[in-house]
């Protein structure tokens, strides 16, 4: 059900919260004035005027007392914003209960020129005021360097916020945008995306496109432009044992009953070695695809200088560190308990439980994951260790797009023009996004242009965004969008009905 619609341009919005549209001619403009624009827009202060009243909003999914801030992030701050540049905008209720508002917007300027779908969240992470730095509030930007503190700012506030500035920019000095444009923003990512999915089947005509072209997660390199083309996925689970109703003392004991501890670190270390390899066949790919081996040979992961030490023999044997990454599957443990930690006993502890991951790639099918670990329980001694799945457990499932797609290859054209330098293009981000709903729901090819890094501690304390990449993206992203309205530009329209090769 629609909330309502926003669809008057506004010169002025009260709240701010967009730059206007200068009324010039297009004659003799071109893509370095839109560039300039954008970086003018930076350099006055503009978007981190921007981005403070949106890091103000508390519009955190994980905490329902803050429900209202979902809303009011759509409905007084991106809503206004984008009707200041010309779309038509309307607010929807989410079709999955206790999921977010969605926002989608329009601009429509011709039947036969290219359409590019844009989507970003505005929902974040709790805050966790007490834990931040001193002089630090998650809801509060501060500038300290080249650090833009406050939640959101990576993920995923600053990065559209980077995106809808470079598309106002290309508006600003083209007075169009030379293709169409539509936008959504969820407000339910940071718990899953639940309903995204119904939503986008439900509207998948309207949101039909010809390329997703949009960003989130981290570049791999702070310094190096980065596209990723999908998503690896993610399926969390629980490892259990519960052997009887107490504990029991270990001097009396011990020796004579099972500790539930020894049993699940057990069972567990049969299922993932000691530098963290997959020792059950069914959970990890057969090989490593050639093509995409080929497609990882370019590029390297560095976290920065905050940055955890990358262990070179950690994982997967074989395996250069970007392809554990990038072209394995991975299982981790979350979280391990047995026995109160908090007030140790001498006695055997009569439960345990790990929460459980594993990352995939698109070479698994998830579904086949926890049959596969119940099974292997089974042949090794292990049929006391329960796995288990919560209902409201989400299963974000991998994607990939092909590097040798005509948009890839157009797209990293794009950002070397502007910055001189080519891109890494990676087949999939390590993390996960609801990619698959874009590429097999819409059925979009799909381009990730990031902005944040890998030590962003974007779901932690202090998450914080780099000035000078916001700045950089902010001009990628500008030359990307003018270069999509430039014709003869995109690489064309795919046919009705056609699916984006992925493999």
């Amino acid at each position: 059900m629609s909330l309502g619609a926003t669809c008057a341009r506004r010169d002025s919005p009260d709240t701010g919260a967009a730059r206007t549209l200068r009324e010039v001619s297009s004659i003799g403009v071109s893509r370095a004035d839109a560039i300039a624009d954008a970086m003018a827009y930076f350099d006055d202060g503009g978007f981190f005027d921007d981005l403070a009243r949106r890091v103000a909003i508390p519009s955190t999914a994980q905490e329902p007392e803050f429900k209202p801030a979902l809303s009011a992030y759509l409905d007084v701050e991106i809503g206004p914003a984008l009707a200041a540049i010309g779309y038509r905008v309307e607010l929807f209720e989410n079709p999955v209960a206790g999921g977010g508002p969605l926002l989608v917007a329009e601009r429509h300027e011709g039947d036969d020129l290219p359409t590019v779908l844009t989507y970003g969240h505005g929902d974040v992470v709790r805050g966790l005021e007490t834990e931040w730095s001193d002089g630090l509030d998650p809801w509060t930007l501060t500038r300290d360097g080249d650090r833009l503190y406050g939640r959101g700012t990576a993920d995923n506030k600053g990065q559209h916020t980077i995106n809808i500035a470079a598309l106002a920019s290309v508006l600003s000095v083209r007075n169009s945008l030379g293709f169409n444009s539509k936008i959504l923003i969820d407000m339910s990512e940071e718990i899953g995306s639940p309903g995204l999915r119904e939503f986008c089947s439900r509207e998948s005509d309207r949101l039909r496109a010809d390329v997703l072209i949009g960003s989130d997660g981290p570049r791999l390199v702070p310094t190096e432009p980065t596209i990723f083309l999908g998503t690896r996925g993610a399926i969390n689970f629980e490892l259990s044992v519960d052997l009887r109703a107490g504990g029991h003392h270990s001097g009396n004991w011990g020796g004579l009953i099972s500790n539930a501890g020894v049993r699940l670190a057990n069972a567990l270390a049969s299922i993932v070695g000691p530098k963290g390899e997959i020792l059950v066949p069914e959970l990890r790919p057969e090989v490593l695809v050639p093509s995409i081996r080929a497609a990882l040979a370019g590029c390297r992961v560095d976290g920065g200088e905050d940055g955890p030490a990358i262990e070179p023999d950690w994982g997967e044997p074989g395996l250069t560190p970007v392809e554990r990454v990038f072209g394995w599957n991975t299982f981790e443990v979350l979280a391990f308990t047995t026995g109160n930690p908090d007030r140790v006993v001498n006695a055997i502890p009569p439960r345990a439980r790990a929460w459980c991951q594993i990352r995939f790639t698109v070479d698994r099918d998830p579904a086949t994951f926890l049959p596969a670990i119940r099974r292997h329980l089974d042949d090794n001694g292990y049929p006391d260790v329960a796995v288990e799945q919560d209902d409201d457990d989400v299963v974000m499932h991998a994607t990939r797009l092909l590097p040798d797609h005509p948009w890839v290859k157009w797209a990293a054209a794009s950002i070397e023009r502007t910055v001189g330098r080519p891109p890494m293009v990676v087949p999939n981000l390590g993390g996960s996004l609801p990619n698959d709903i874009f590429a097999d729901v819409i059925g979009v090819p799909t381009i990730w242009v990031p902005h944040s890094y890998a030590s962003c501690s974007q779901h932690a304390p202090n998450e914080h965004l780099l000035a000078s990449v916001a700045r950089e993206g902010l001009a990628m992203m500008t030359g990307l969008f003018w270069d999509v309205g430039d014709p003869g530009s995109p690489p064309g329209r795919a046919p009705d009905g056609e699916t984006p090769p992925t493999g």
